[in-house]
Formats: C-alpha cells, sequence, structure tokens
C-alpha cells in the first residue's frame, strides 16, 4: 500500500488550524445578508492587508518573527517556505472569497464557499486521523468526508426552487470539488480549487438542466 502523507503540522495544531479556519464560514452567512457591492468593500480591503502581510512577511524580518512566534507551529511547511515566497492558506481564503463574489452568482457563491470550509474541515480531520487508503493523491477516508460533508452543505443552503433537480446538481458539484481538493494537494491551494471547481460546477450544470432558472435569489440583497 502506498503511505499517504499525513501533513507537516501534528494533528492538535491541525484542529486548532482548521477551527480558526471555521470562522469563515461567516464570510457566506454574511453575504447572504448583504448586497455585493457592500461585500466587496468589506473584503477587498481585508484580502489586500492580508497579502501586504503574507508577502511582507517573507521579506522584513521583524514580520517574519512575528508570524513564526504567533502562527509557525500552525503552519505548513511550504507556507513558510522563504524560498518559493508562498502565500498562506489564510490568505487563499480571502483571495478565493472576493475572486467568488465578483464572478458567481450569490447563491453559488454561498454554497461552494461553505462547501470549501465545512468539507475542507472534515476531509483534514477524518483523512489525518483515519486515512488508510491512498486515493489519488491523498486519503479515500478524507475524501469520502468531504463528499459527505459537502453534500450535508448542499441541503442546507439556499436553492431557488427547492426541487429535486437542484439538489442532484449540488452533489455532483460537491464530487468535482472533492476530487479538486483531493488532486491539488502539492502544486495548487486547495482554498483557491474548492470553491471555483464547485461554482464553476454549479453553473453549468444549472446552464444544462436549469436553463430558465433566474439565478438571483428572491428576496435577498444583491
Amino acid at each position: 500500500m502506498t503511505a499517504i502523507d499525513h501533513g507537516s503540522i501534528d494533528y492538535k495544531s491541525e484542529i486548532l488550524r482548521k477551527l480558526i479556519h471555521l470562522f469563515s464560514l461567516s464570510i457566506p452567512v454574511i453575504y447572504y445578508f448583504i448586497t455585493k457591492e457592500l461585500a466587496l468593500t468589506i473584503l477587498v480591503p481585508l484580502t489586500l492587508f492580508s497579502l501586504f502581510l503574507d508577502l511582507g512577511r517573507h521579506f522584513i524580518p521583524a514580520l517574519k518573527n512575528f508570524f513564526d512566534r504567533t502562527f509557525g507551529f500552525m503552519m505548513r511547511e511550504h507556507e513558510k517556505d522563504d524560498k518559493k515566497k508562498n502565500l498562506s492558506g489564510a490568505t487563499y481564503v480571502l483571495i478565493s472569497a472576493t475572486v467568488g463574489i465578483i464572478i458567481f452568482p450569490k447563491i453559488f457563491f454561498i454554497t461552494a464557499f461553505a462547501v470549501l470550509i465545512l468539507s475542507d474541515i472534515a476531509a483534514a480531520l477524518v483523512g489525518r486521523k483515519y486515512g488508510k487508503h491512498k486515493f489519488l493523491a491523498k486519503s479515500l477516508e478524507g475524501t469520502l468526508a468531504f463528499f459527505v460533508m459537502g453534500c450535508i452543505v448542499v441541503l442546507l443552503t439556499p436553492k431557488i426552487k427547492y426541487d429535486i433537480t437542484e439538489y442532484l446538481i449540488g452533489f455532483i458539484a460537491v464530487a468535482v470539488g472533492a476530487i479538486a481538493e483531493n488532486i491539488s494537494y502539492g502544486w495548487a491551494d486547495d482554498n483557491f480549487m474548492i470553491p471555483l471547481s464547485v461554482g464553476f460546477t454549479l453553473w453549468l450544470l444549472y446552464y444544462l438542466f436549469l436553463p430558465g432558472y433566474n439565478l438571483v435569489l428572491a428576496n435577498v440583497p444583491v
């Protein structure tokens, strides 16, 4: 059996990292109640500030020392690599939120981003603790946990008419997101790949199978 890489930080640090990650669920929740313009007014400055800090730590010793002392135990090795100057997962979350709000209808973004947060947490915690069987780049157990949690998200997030086709489309999009999360390991950040893959799959399938649906959520600021 091929060995499974269980990550570069210990499991307790992984749990803490994912608890912090969970706070990002506030983005789709708040966005449900506010307009796209207001959401971007809030997110764009936060994203630029995060980019400044994240890139700055690779060039400013004092900033690097602060990051290492405060967040170093939660950061993966590739995030701390000063040669490659990679961004942290937190910055990618903000970038993907900003990009997703710009390009996707609100109903797709809410589902795609909630899948990112909750399914990614499930995949990481289950995969690292119980992952025994290699599947593509990660573990079968982690990928299944992603899919199951994503299906729960689909059941709970807003729909246009709440018919069975919308839920089936959502389940397919989650499956695509699960594969994207798995195969992005080592070459792309899953915080960016997951919401984009889920969002674009939703868009394509609604276009193909529900072309007459108005993608603007009724009675919700847009």
